[in-house]
């Protein structure tokens, strides 16, 4: 599991370099329950869900993140949540949503579900929760009945064909040299966490622009993901793909 203290909104602050290694550190001997769940693409989807759009966050598949719930609209959707599937949608604001934010402000079209899998409901109504991503979604409509936003949605699948899996296990070995080469001190994860959680818990971790973190996100499926992020890195690092 990734330990981050808990958030429901927070601005994008550079990351020094020790904290970067000691993210990348955490999930490298996190082992496999930092899945706690099957290859992404198992979870199915129900047609419509509640959606949690946050200005800085991006959830991934075969990931886990604590958020602090403390706005009224997003504890009923918490409460609606825990007394159905527990299933949210976490999404990502566009840039300039600051003047509608207590409304319905633009969102990004693709998202990640996730699963409330841990819930504190504190005296005065607040919550603490901790979310398992499960699995990619796109918006199709929203509708405007509930405080919170509720969204028609389609399942994006993830799940890797056959002959996909030597390419990724290709792209998670040049995706582990990149981050020693732009972070040396970081411990590579152990050979039983699988190709796709290395994939997705660096892609939630490495210290990256929303836009960008939402464009791994946006990939067509973990190869595809693999590849962006290792060019992202060795952009930032001033290294040739």
């Amino acid at each position: 599991m990734i330990s981050r203290l808990p958030i429901e909104a927070r601005q994008v602050r550079p990351m020094t370099p020790g904290w970067a290694i000691a993210l990348i550190t955490v999930l490298c001997i996190a082992g496999p329950s930092a899945a706690q769940s099957g290859s992404a693409g198992a979870t199915t989807l129900p047609s419509t869900i509640p959606l949690f759009p946050l200005q800085d966050v991006v959830l991934f598949p075969n990931t886990t993140q604590p958020f602090h719930i403390f706005e009224q609209r997003y504890r009923a959707m918490v409460a609606d949540a825990l007394e159905g599937d527990s299933i949210i949608g976490m999404i990502l604001l566009q840039p300039g949503h600051e003047a509608e934010y207590e409304g319905r402000p633009p969102i990004y079209v693709v998202g990640c579900a996730g699963v409330i899998i841990k819930a504190e409901k504190l005296p005065d109504g607040r919550y603490n929760i901790l979310v398992r991503g499960a699995m990619k979604f796109r918006v199709l409509s929203e509708d405007a009945s509930r405080p919170y936003r509720l969204a028609e949605v389609e399942a994006l699948s993830e799940a890797l064909q056959l002959n996909e899996r030597p390419l990724l296990a290709e792209r998670r070995q040049q995706l582990e040299q990149t981050v020693l080469s732009v972070w040396p001190q970081a411990r590579l994860p152990a050979s039983d966490v699988s190709d796709g959680e290395v994939v997705d818990g660096l892609s939630l971790v490495v210290p990256l622009e929303p836009a960008h973190r939402q464009e791994l996100l946006e990939a067509d499926g973990l190869v595809e993901r693999a590849f962006r992020l290792i060019r992202r890195l060795r952009e930032n690092d001033s290294v040739q793909l």
